[in-house]
């Protein structure tokens, strides 16, 4: 088993993974552990759907025609500020450049970057997809929760030997994917999640976003 420190600093947001099943035990073990996560008044306010390639095809495909048809987004939430403001704006901009850059992409290459954003709609091949709700009439402390419980998801993911990418991109279209998957629209979509076996050796896999330091966002009181 990875030590605990060593998963939370070697996780990283996985976009190409290896044509190699996961076992439903494997996803059940993994949801067994995240489980425990905190949550206010012990709500426990999670609820899981977990997918694999029939129904992976189905919500990406569905969300790619959607985008072409130029569809309005209509999440259940807003994730990003509608106007972007520093520090957030350049850490933004960083982290785009430096994924298209480890693919040969850029700024000019219009077809290629729409490709690879649709890869996010599949799940970026993984074998594997999670699709995050709760009630919608819960308030902000359930969504602190529902970050907490995802945070373990990833981290117990690493554990066993797998890999993650959280996809704040599968909650554009929530209704479209409540409807595949047969959820109750009184359920919020928060995020997706691409879970598999990491293909170490694609070029997507081997770039990283840079991190603060400690000092850059904490203040120590009556040390």
């Amino acid at each position: 088993m990875i030590d605990v420190l060593e998963a939370i600093k070697t996780r990283q947001s996985t976009r190409a993974f290896l044509k190699k099943p996961v076992e439903q035990s494997l996803v059940h073990t993994i949801l067994d552990a995240a489980r425990f996560a905190p949550s206010g008044v012990n709500t426990q306010p999670w609820q899981v759907v977990v997918v694999t390639q029939e129904y992976i095809q189905q919500i990406g495909d569905a969300l790619i025609a959607a985008r072409n048809a130029e569809i309005h987004e209509n999440p259940d939430y807003h994730y990003y500020p509608t106007e972007w403001y520093e520090p957030y704006k350049s850490r933004r901009k960083a982290c785009g450049l430096a994924l298209y850059t480890s693919l040969n992409i850029t700024m000019q290459d219009t077809e290629k970057r729409k490709a690879q954003w649709h890869r996010n709609y599949h799940f970026f091949g993984a074998p594997v997809g999670l699709l995050f709700f709760l009630d919608a009439k819960l308030e902000k402390g359930s969504w602190v929760d529902m970050g907490m419980f995802i945070q373990n998801v990833m981290l117990a993911a690493k554990s066993v030997g797998l890999e993650t990418c959280p996809q704040a991109a599968l909650a554009e279209y929530p209704d479209i994917v409540r409807k595949i998957v047969g959820i109750s629209t009184d359920k919020a979509l928060l995020c997706g999640m691409a879970l598999g076996y990491a293909d170490h050796h694609h070029p997507i896999n081997q770039y990283r976003t840079t991190r603060e330091s400690v000092e850059s966002f904490t203040q120590f009181k009556g040390f």
